[in-house]
């Protein structure tokens, strides 16, 4: 297919860049918050169920906390995904004026996934008390499902991005659409998986590191080691699910996307059993300062050491995406995954083996940092998803700067759209920590339990 232009007049340099910055600043700030709306229901079902099936009051409390900050982080991303559905009309309408009626399936069901989710959490919240356990409990599964219904569709329209499919391009009209062939495409398999796991493990990490820190001020009672534990077990359990995962999404990259994958690995000509790329810069077409690994990327890639890797010289110059960005920020994901199930590694032995060093300083310091890890690794693994499609924003169809709005004054949108993400993390971060401070009921340390770590 020829790259489709839709407008006369191309958009300012400026204009251009302040549309795209305006886009990864609300997709990277949102996509943050999403990720505890899918993964937080079902920490916080589990919590009140061992609750109620066990009586203690530590899992009860902590589920009515964690409960109380859902709803902060849903109304915050009620606000910041609003804002992304305004911005995919008003600053791409090359995309969406053109290819809506391929993509608007997924986007319309994950507007009902996202009224059903703010009708139960409502429920949810308000039925503390007032509703049975058993009613209330079930009343909480729904937010869960909702969740992931909701980033399973949104995930598939970006997966189209990538491999669009569902469409047929005739005289540049589109024919044959086929909504259900494009939200279903190739890429849509690992990319949802790949960020549904990941949502849990920012979710888990990000919690028990809070926690974590607790402990490490000396706060070693029950509550504060349950808040740590279920939390960290589960994003401990998904890391090397991840992995997994992970390498199902690169094997797509490779077959499907092979200028992505030179971008990721900074290959620039075609070799047999390239060599695997730790590091690195890019300098004048090639990159320097890198250990490889012979063989090493043919290998993953294609399960063949001697198989063939496109380098970039592939393709046009204004075709290649920006190597460093997308070489580094895939460097910079893969590295916090593989720290992070390091950390799980340790988590699990010690489980295991020695669950009195689960107080140990330096384990918790790890476990601390796994939390901010976890977001670094969400927003590079975006990074590298985004910017290594480049220039396409529809994939060998529609160039980015050809679907951008060129009306003038999108700079404008941008520094308004910096006070508003300034003013929403500021209160979020406020309300949060209002209700970290605010514990319903105090709980006594129990020192047997101090050297035990015993199993909720």
């Amino acid at each position: 297919m020829e790259p489709l232009s839709f407008f006369a007049e191309a958009a300012t340099p400026g204009d251009f860049a302040a549309a795209r910055t305006q886009m990864a600043l609300s997709l990277g700030w949102h996509i943050i918050i999403a990720s505890f709306g899918v993964a937080m229901p079902a920490i916080t079902l589990f919590m009140e169920w061992r609750g109620y099936r066990t009586g203690s009051v530590e899992y009860k409390i902590l589920a009515r906390r964690w409960a109380r900050a859902m709803g902060v982080l849903f109304a915050v991303g009620a606000v910041s995904g609003t804002i992304l559905s305004f911005e995919m009309g008003l600053l791409w309408p090359g995309l969406m004026g053109t290819y809506g009626q391929v993509i608007g399936l997924p986007f319309t069901l994950e507007g009902f996934a996202f009224f059903v989710e703010a009708i139960f959490l409502g429920i949810y919240l308000y039925g503390w008390e007032r509703l049975s356990p058993k009613v209330h409990l079930w009343s909480g599964v729904p937010i869960l499902v909702a969740g992931v219904v909701g980033t399973f569709c949104v995930v598939s329209a970006n997966a189209w991005m990538n491999q669009p499919k569902g469409f047929d391009l005739v005289d540049g009209k589109i024919t044959g659409v086929d909504p259900l062939g494009a939200m279903f495409n190739r890429a849509t398999g690992p990319q949802s998986v790949h960020m549904i796991v990941a949502a849990f493990m920012v979710t888990g990490f990000c919690m028990a590191s809070v926690y974590a820190v607790g402990m490490l001020r000396g706060r070693v009672d029950r509550y504060h080691r349950l808040g740590f534990l279920v939390p960290f077990t589960v994003a401990a359990v998904m890391a090397p699910v991840q992995v997994g995962v992970g390498d199902w999404a690169a094997h797509f990259v490779a077959d499907y996307q092979p200028v992505k994958l030179a971008a990721m690995e900074g290959l620039y000509a075609t070799e047999r059993g390239a060599p695997l790329h730790l590091g690195g810069v890019a300098v004048d077409g090639e990159l320097r300062y890198a250990i490889e690994i012979p063989n090493g990327l043919s290998l993953l890639a294609h399960w063949d050491p001697d198989a063939e890797i496109r380098g970039l010289n592939t393709v046009p110059a204004d075709q290649q995406p920006p190597v460093n960005v997308v070489h580094l920020s895939f460097q910079l994901m893969v590295g916090a995954g593989f720290a992070m199930l390091g950390v799980a590694a340790i988590f699990g032995f010690i489980w295991w083996r020695r669950r009195g060093w689960l107080t140990n300083r330096w384990f918790l310091r790890a476990a601390a940092l796994c939390g901010p890890a976890a977001v670094l690794a969400l927003e590079a693994g975006w990074t590298t998803t985004e910017t290594g499609r480049q220039p396409w924003v529809v994939y060998g169809i529609l160039r980015t700067h050809d679907a951008v709005n060129t009306a003038p004054g999108l700079r404008t949108g941008l520094y308004v759209l910096l006070l508003v993400y300034c003013l929403m993390t500021i209160a979020t971060v406020y309300v949060l920590r209002r209700l970290a401070r605010d514990r319903p009921v105090p709980v006594a340390p129990q020192e047997s339990d101090v050297a035990t770590f015993p199993v909720p």
